[in-house]
């Protein structure tokens, strides 16, 4: 079915194959959805059956939410087909990070693990118990808040963050359409560079990894002269980001001007490889891979709204093709777009707003809320700008995610719905006299084992 070209029908052929990924409870879990989508705040999900485009009563939306089922690879090969048109002479960026559902207090929920939280905190420490999600949206280069998310997978407390973006990643390379390009995964320092670039190493993309300024890393050994026995040196000359007097010269250098950053220096040493503490296999004496990549040095003048000196940035980077530091280091900077679009989830469509006990409805409730912000997207050149008294008018084009989804009611009379209008079901008998459900089983909070620190370094624990 080839795709309409007019924004109102692409908007209505998304709703219509959204329903379709809705395999039990359609009907309710998508007037959930446009619920989310008309309400003017989400404080809970009872609230939301009160929208008129909820059409069923209160019970429906826990019933949808409890018994649902939404076929998940269906609706992310919906998303990645929705992305938008980029420009040819654009890059095509992508950004993977976690945020963390918070469940404190929720004994009877299973697969809770500890956690970093930058605000919350307990016992004194911003660790706290809930669900970790992993988001990938696509980056654009225009100057705003809008990304593009096509995939949001819950992690277990015991799963590798770095091998399960890896399976994300090689997923999304399978969805998308062939293509010469070769896209740009940008990751924060919390991910273990060498190993993102080992797990995606016979895949076409490039991976871009924020660096710690303690990290070291090591060039190839010279030769070993003739004669030499024993066992040949792995490890050459030391490169230590905190002492410049460690670094040799740059095998490239960019100097340009930035309208926000002012003067920005970037240098790159290619080449270089950190000593992995790892081993590849679990209960596996194989030998450490050396992994090689590009370290970027990133200097700016100046930071936006900041009055303190801005710190060196520092990237790793390896890929095919040749490097780009242009591209490499503004690629970062457009990484904190996916933080907008997870706070704007978080706090306008209520994404953590709910308490559900099991971890299956929380899954489906992120579904919902991951398909509301594409429709959002579609609707950024239709819906009105209805600004408050005190707001700043705005063009269309230049509608923020907020003000898109203060219109959106209007739309709905245009586009319609393809949910079926409810039927009338009686009165549930509740629950038999006599019956009780007894106590619900608690389950503790997962905290993750340590790694075996060795004889000469210890792996740092990453913070999700």
């Amino acid at each position: 079915m080839p795709m309409p070209t007019s924004p109102l029908a692409q908007l209505g052929h998304f709703r219509a194959e959204l329903h379709a990924c809705f395999t039990r409870r359609a009907d309710a879990l998508f007037e959930l959805g446009d619920a989310l989508l008309c309400a003017p705040s989400v404080p809970s999900v009872a609230q939301l059956s009160l929208e008129p485009s909820h059409r069923r009563s209160w019970g429906s939306a826990y019933d949808a939410l409890a018994s649902g089922r939404v076929d998940t690879e269906r609706l992310r090969d919906l998303l990645v087909s929705s992305l938008p048109d980029a420009d040819p002479a654009d890059p095509l960026v992508f950004a993977v990070d976690v945020t963390t559902w918070p469940r404190c207090d929720a004994e009877c929920s299973p697969e809770r693990g500890y956690y970093y939280h930058p605000s919350r905190h307990s016992a004194g420490q911003p660790i706290i118990a809930g669900w970790a999600f992993q988001w990938i949206c696509q980056l654009s280069f225009d100057r705003d808040s809008w990304t593009a998310p096509v995939d949001a997978r819950r992690l277990h407390p015991l799963e590798d963050t770095d091998q399960t973006a890896a399976a994300q990643i090689r997923a999304l390379l399978v969805r998308r359409p062939a293509s010469e390009a070769v896209p740009l995964v940008v990751f924060d320092a919390g991910y273990d560079s060498a190993q993102l670039t080992l797990d995606l190493a016979d895949l076409p993309v490039a991976v871009l990894v924020r660096l710690r300024a303690d990290r070291c890393f090591y060039a190839d050994p010279p030769p070993a002269p003739p004669g030499r026995t024993g066992r040949p040196r792995r490890h050459g000359a030391k490169f230590n980001c905190a002492d410049p007097t460690t670094w040799p010269a740059p095998t490239a250098t960019l100097v340009c001007q930035d309208d926000q950053y002012g003067t920005v220096t970037v240098a790159a040493w290619a080449g270089l490889h950190p000593k992995q503490h790892r081993h590849p296999g679990h209960g596996t004496r194989a030998p450490r891979p050396i992994v090689r990549g590009t370290i970027i040095c990133v200097q700016v003048q100046r930071v936006p709204a900041r009055t303190r000196p801005p710190k060196v940035l520092w990237l790793w980077w390896a890929g095919p093709g040749p490097l780009d530091l242009d591209l490499a280091w503004r690629a970062y900077i457009r990484r904190f777009d996916l933080e907008h679009t997870v706070r704007f989830c978080k706090q306008t469509l209520g994404w953590t707003t709910p308490r559900p006990r099991h971890p299956a409805q929380a899954d489906r409730w992120t579904w919902l809320v991951l398909a509301a912000y594409p429709q959002l997207r579609l609707a950024r050149q239709l819906a009105g700008d209805q600004r408050l008294p005190w707001e700043r008018p705005r063009p269309q084009p230049r509608l923020s995610p907020y003000r898109v989804r203060r219109g959106f009611p209007r739309l709905l009379c245009a586009l319609g719905s393809p949910a079926a209008a409810p039927k009338p079901a009686g009165r549930s008998p509740g629950r038999p006299k006599g019956r009780c459900c007894g106590p619900a089983m608690r389950y503790p909070a997962i905290k993750k084992p340590a790694k075996k620190a060795s004889k000469k370094a210890t792996t740092a624990t990453k913070a999700a």
